[in-house]
């Protein structure tokens, strides 16, 4: 089991860090910041799809382990199925999160920066401690 939260909690901050990269590289100057250029149709068919996806990820993702399938699956697998769903879950919140976090500097569009910080939020519900992973592998009756 540490292994499995260790990996998590790796990946946990390698999307964190990497959203911090792309801050630091665009608010220090290295690459420049609007460059593509804002109120075109591109830009809205982009902002529109990271609204719905950002608004179909966040409830999923904090979700996912009370889907009855999907927490039968963690509690028989335990190990693999926590790494397997824990990915999931971190992806769905992480990636969204960079490329809004990206689509921001590029377009700077405030929306977009939004989206990456209610992401970035929600990022911090599904933090893979010890604790919570043990308790999302172990069913309730066997919890006491």
């Amino acid at each position: 089991m540490k292994d499995v939260v260790k990996n998590l909690k790796i990946l946990f901050w390698a999307g964190l860090i990497s959203v911090a990269l792309i801050i630091i590289l665009f608010e220090t100057g290295v690459i420049d910041t609007g460059l593509l250029e804002s109120g075109t149709k591109g830009e809205f068919i982009l902002l529109t799809i990271m609204e719905l996806f950002t608004i179909g990820a966040i409830p999923l993702a904090l979700y996912l382990f009370k889907i009855k399938r999907i927490q039968r699956d963690l509690y028989e697998r335990r190990e693999k199925a926590l790494q397997q769903w824990g990915l999931m879950r971190m992806n769905l919140l992480s990636q969204p999160l960079f490329i809004n976090t990206l689509l921001y500097y590029l377009y700077m569009n405030v929306s977009f920066g939004y989206l990456a910080i209610i992401l970035f939020i929600c990022l911090f519900f599904i933090y893979p401690s010890e604790g919570r992973c043990v308790a999302e592998v172990t069913p309730d009756d066997e919890r006491a």
